[in-house]
């Protein structure tokens, strides 16, 4: 019987339910046609904490030495992790994680050799189609000399080579709290941190997939309460929070109040441009505020917007040599780590500028922090398209106004813009506005509502 991947094998990943959706054997299938596709004598496989990870990373590995390949191990880590060994090892990987997802959940991320990803249009397709030949008629037989596996420790080169990116050297004291979630940032930050001058109050460090204590999905404010409440309550200079994962990095304040993904993008494109001599592109995508390009243009940069997603991102990186790149969703780029996300990276950023000078965090942050905005506010809607074309209608004959289609629909105002994508997943909407203040962000957020869930509003 042939396997159903149609709601297993998204446009950039693997994940679903295990073992509702896929299990070992289909793992072991995935690791034979990965190798099959990307055509690799060697591949590295790393995994997360969840319950289900290292059985899916074993049979992954069968299936890729079953192949021919030799496979290197590196156990438990974090996805820019396995980032660091594809690109340091120069071999195509695949992480076992479903980030931010429920327990019940598990995926796989590919990449090929440094850390270039292997999405729908570059390999997983391919990827796909090969797993349902397979399950089908069964998998292929073994190659001829089949490939070994091995282990390797990659955690203090990682670690190494992350603080090899930032300059640490003048960081004063600081008292910083940290929330795991139980993933695996409880994993990497007491090695990249060691050393350094920071009093480390840890937070859900231990590692369990089940997630006893929060989802680690720190885009959903709820999430981040906890550990909001034990800044305040430390005295701390900041927090900080990572998904199940540990790609993804969400800063908190010494007030215990969430700073924009934004803002930290600004602040690295800051320092990443006066490392590299005041020149150079930043890739930034649609949704970041419109103080991100304003900050790469005081700073000597030249920004390039571009569609929300990391394989838009990465792919605009390596065709302009770009420096660095920034998500709202907290994800951030960078050209000496393979073009590749790491949270991390991001993080020990935030510690040098804060530990470089004497003020508070929020009034660091204040300088890239110049708009309000809305945050992404979800929609479900009957018709995706029937909405879209109503505020398009709304829009498209104001004076002033201007409206693009890079990503959804994008209009802009004098003082204010907003951007409104259909969700490729779900019958959602996404609504993201922003605007000079906080009451020209409220009018304009409630009016482009109204009109997406057809409700009367007035106009501002």
């Amino acid at each position: 019987m042939v396997a159903d991947l149609s709601q297993l094998v998204k446009a950039y990943d693997v994940r679903g339910v295990v073992p509702d959706q896929w299990d070992e054997p289909l793992a072991e299938l995935f690791g034979a046609a990965f190798v099959q596709v990307t055509d690799a004598e060697a591949i590295v496989i790393g995994h997360d904490m969840r319950p289900s990870s290292p059985g899916l990373a074993a049979a992954f590995a069968r299936g890729a030495a079953s192949r021919g390949a030799d496979v290197t191990l590196i156990g438990l880590c974090s996805t820019d992790q396995l980032y660091y060994a594809s690109g340091a090892l120069n071999l195509p990987g695949a992480m076992f994680t479903a980030s931010h997802n429920p327990a019940r959940y598990n995926g796989i991320k590919l990449c090929r050799a440094g850390a270039a990803p292997v999405g729908q249009d570059t390999g997983l397709t391919e990827i796909r189609t090969l797993v349902e030949k397979w399950s089908e008629h069964g998998a292929p037989a073994p190659a001829a000399t089949e490939g070994t596996v091995t282990e390797r420790d990659t955690l203090t080169g990682y670690a190494d080579c992350l603080r090899g990116l930032v300059d640490v050297s003048r960081i004063r004291p600081l008292k910083v709290v940290v929330d795991a979630g139980n993933g695996m940032g409880g994993h990497t930050v007491p090695t990249v941190f060691r050393g350094l001058p920071l009093d480390l109050v840890p937070m859900y460090f231990e590692l369990d997939g089940t997630f006893p204590n929060h989802e680690a999905n720190p885009l959903d404010p709820k999430n981040l309460v906890d550990l909001q409440a034990r800044v305040v309550a430390e005295g701390a200079d900041l927090g900080l929070a990572f998904d199940g994962d540990a790609d993804r990095c969400f800063v908190i304040d010494e007030r215990g109040e969430g700073v924009s993904p934004s803002a930290i993008t600004a602040l690295v494109a800051a320092r990443e441009l006066a490392r590299n001599g005041g020149t150079g592109t930043v890739i930034h995508n649609l949704i970041t505020s419109r103080s991100v390009p304003e900050v790469i243009r005081e700073n000597g940069g030249t920004p390039v917007r571009t569609r929300v997603g990391h394989s838009f991102i990465k792919a605009e990186m390596a065709e302009r040599g770009a420096i660095f790149g920034g998500e709202h969703s907290a994800h951030y780029y960078f050209r000496d780590f393979w073009n590749a996300d790491t949270g991390m990276l991001a993080a020990l950023h935030v510690l040098a500028a804060l530990g470089g000078q004497e003020g508070p965090l929020s009034g660091l942050v204040d300088r890239y922090d110049r708009y309000a905005e809305s945050g992404e506010i979800n929609s479900t809607v009957a018709d995706q398209a029937d909405r879209l074309a109503a505020v398009r209608a709304a829009y498209g004959d104001r004076d002033g106004v201007t409206l693009d289609d890079l990503d959804g629909l994008t209009v802009t105002g004098t003082d204010w813009w907003f951007n409104l994508r259909p969700s490729n997943t779900e019958p959602l909407l996404r609504l993201n506005v922003e605007a000079r203040d906080t009451a020209m962000m409220t009018a304009v957020r409630d009016e482009v509502l109204a009109l997406v869930r057809e409700r009367t509003a007035t106009r501002p």
